[in-house]
């Protein structure tokens, strides 16, 4: 690694190498896990690289392959598990400034890979009334590149299902990391090379995703008497095909009380709380259907005077990853697990598993759309005590068959969110082939005995051999 040689090819493009400057953009959410804070809290860049179009993305990338300089990609670092963290130091490539939309169609955006979600549903909305199919809770600041070589899914897929799902990206275009970098447009199967490979495999500069109709989404609160019948009536209403959501959590009892204070006065510390995002059409069928399964109606948001609604934050920032951001402000020793309960036993599952860690973890799921069937994906809190106690909760919920998406690991592999096999690994060696892409993320690269025909599962299917 040759940094002064890197400098010397940089010359006319933004660089940054103030080392305050340089550490807090190697910086992720990772110190949500214990684990990752201990692991990699001394993770640190040599510089930062602003590029401003691809073609400069591509110059940026010539230069570090050609001083053997490590390359990690980077969008506004809102991951969790230290995707964009630069583990071998070198260059952190931030692509904030790939920021312009140049497409807006019938059910179609394009822009680029730096574009924050907030400002594309902004514009779309604008232009012609359509918005993102979904988008993590990190609406305001994630942007559409890193949400897809970093992010699964979020509000919206209780309707769309994940980004794994073929159709919810269309179109990546990825520059690869060689001499001549080539700027390549992956579609269809292809899709799944760079999707969630933390920018393994390629970084990606434009993007394609598709749009729904947009709607003035009305955030509702329900009340219920136990965990049971909250998640029971999640359930139901998530398979009920003529009531149009966004967003479908549950939260278990005290959860809204202990962490949400602003909407935690509308709920009894006794009630596990339902948080839903309904569209307006929909919204006095939803009313019906909470009467029908003597749900208590807490919250309307269409229900206040406008300038109370607007004081609230979205509720969708109480979701998802947020629920752990909000529950950590006020108690740092909570951390979280990322888990996707066994269809169709999915609610016998959360009962078990609530039984058997009982004060140890608050429920907190997520009904979301999986392969065509309504399931529910745990981010449980979970009171941290030590290491080897947090890694036998993660045993016993495999155990019990639960398949656990593991924050608390930066590999790909071991996050078990995308599968690492022949194919990836032969499109790695095409699009990278001395490895500079953001090391230390895939075993399968760094071990030639990795394990292929390990009978783990999987978020995201094989993708084909390009």
């Amino acid at each position: 690694m040759n940094i002064e040689k890197l400098k010397s090819n940089l010359r006319g493009l933004t660089v940054e190498d103030d080392p305050a400057t340089v550490r807090k953009k190697s910086r992720d959410f990772y110190w949500y896990s214990p684990v990752l804070k201990r692991a990699l809290d001394h993770v640190t860049g040599d510089l930062v690289v602003s590029p401003a179009t691809e073609a400069e993305v591509c110059r940026a990338i010539a230069a570090a392959f050609d001083a053997d300089v490590p390359v990690t990609p980077r969008g506004s670092g809102t991951g969790n598990y230290g995707q964009a963290m630069p583990l071998a130091g070198g260059m952190v490539l931030s692509l904030g400034g790939l920021n312009a939309i140049t497409h807006i169609g019938p059910g179609t955006v394009v822009a680029g890979a730096g574009t924050l979600l907030g400002k594309i549903d902004a514009a779309t909305r604008a232009h012609s009334g359509q918005e993102l199919r979904m988008f993590p809770s990190t609406h305001r600041t994630a942007s559409i590149g890193g949400f897809i070589a970093g992010g699964s899914g979020g509000v919206g897929s209780v309707r769309w299902g994940g980004l794994r799902n073929i159709g919810n990206v269309t179109r990546l275009r990825v520059v690869t990391m060689e001499a001549s970098p080539r700027v390549l447009e992956l579609t269809g199967d292809d899709i799944v090379k760079v999707a969630h490979a933390y920018g393994t495999n390629g970084v990606i500069t434009e993007c394609e995703v598709p749009l729904a109709p947009a709607y003035d989404w009305v955030d509702m609160i329900l009340g219920f008497e136990n965990m049971g019948r909250a998640a029971a009536f999640a359930d139901r209403l998530g398979n009920e095909d003529g009531i149009l959501l966004k967003e479908l959590s549950v939260m278990a009892p005290g959860v809204a009380q202990d962490y949400f204070p602003v909407y935690g006065q509308f709920v009894r510390r006794d009630q596990a709380a339902v948080l839903i995002m309904v569209a307006p059409q929909s919204a006095s069928a939803l009313a019906a259907f909470v009467q029908r399964h003597k749900g208590e109606m807490l919250f309307r948001a269409d229900r206040l005077p406008e300038d109370d609604r607007r004081a609230l934050p979205p509720l969708f920032e109480l979701t998802w990853n947020h629920t752990t951001l909000v529950a950590r402000r006020v108690d740092p020793a909570i951390t979280y697990l990322q888990t996707l309960y066994p269809y169709p036993d999915h609610l016998d599952a959360v009962a078990k598993m609530s039984a058997l860690l009982g004060a140890e973890m608050r429920d907190h799921l997520e009904f979301i759309r999986f392969d065509g069937r309504m399931v529910c994906s745990g981010l449980p809190l979970i009171r941290f005590t030590t290491e080897q106690r947090l890694d036998e909760i993660v045993r016993l919920f495999e155990a019990n068959g639960c398949l656990v998406f593991n924050p608390h690991r930066y590999t790909l592999e071991e996050g078990g969110m995308k599968r690492s096999d022949l194919s990836q690994l032969a499109f790695k060696r095409e699009v990278d082939p001395k490895g500079l892409l953001n090391p230390g993320k895939m075993i399968a690269w760094d071990n030639p005995e990795f394990d292929f025909k390990s009978d783990r599962k999987y978020l995201f299917s094989e993708p084909t051999a390009g």
